[in-house]
């Protein structure tokens, strides 16, 4: 099996680039990610492979990113999602936004990419969500912060609704009216009236 590519990058486009490795032209489907981070055509270049071997062929998908890789292999894991999907998802959304997306159970952010409907991204969230624990994800910073804002958001939290959307209410009330972020009481009442 290619694991890794390295040689001559001889044509790139969205989704394919073909890498010339000793004196063999190797055709890669690739995400629109990793072709805007290829070198110019003529230049060396390093891909990371995942092969995939059916009855009929033999397919290349290349990534730059070892990370992306990962991601791409855990989602073909799931039914439905076969490596053009996938390829397809990680070409909508960064791997992060997409571990992201999936940890948070952000239905929404998943059906904006094309060939994910609503069946689909509860399938991925429903099998990958324990899986991508050993994905690295940068925290996003909260706009607002205090003792007041991290108990509401506690709140929110344990009456089970979903940390991105008790974060954006917490934060919207505090954009109304900056006087909130030291109130529990009138901050808690102000971003349930939102999240609702």
């Amino acid at each position: 099996m290619i694991a890794h590519l390295r040689g001559k990058l001889i044509h790139k486009e969205p989704g394919q680039a073909i890498v010339e490795a000793a004196g063999v032209g190797y055709d890669v489907v690739i995400s629109v990610p990793t072709f805007t981070a290829l070198p110019s055509v003529g230049a060396e270049t390093s891909l990371h492979i995942h092969t995939q071997v059916s009855e009929d062929q033999i397919a290349l998908f290349g990534f730059l990113d070892r990370e992306e890789k990962r991601l791409f292999e855990r989602l073909i894991t799931v039914s439905g999602v076969g490596p053009k999907l996938a390829i397809k998802i990680l070409s909508g959304l960064s791997p992060e936004r997409t571990v992201q997306a999936i940890r948070a159970q952000d239905h929404a952010q998943l059906t904006r990419i094309p060939g994910v409907g609503k069946k689909l991204a509860e399938r991925l969230v429903v099998e990958l969500k324990d899986k991508l624990e050993d994905f690295a994800v940068a925290p996003t910073p909260s706009a607002v912060a205090g003792p007041a804002v991290d108990d509401v958001l506690s709140a929110l939290t344990n009456l089970g609704y979903q940390r991105p959307a008790a974060e954006k209410a917490i934060e919207q009330s505090v954009a109304k009216e900056k006087a909130l972020a030291g109130d529990f009481d009138g901050l808690f009442r102000a971003a349930l009236k939102i999240i609702r």
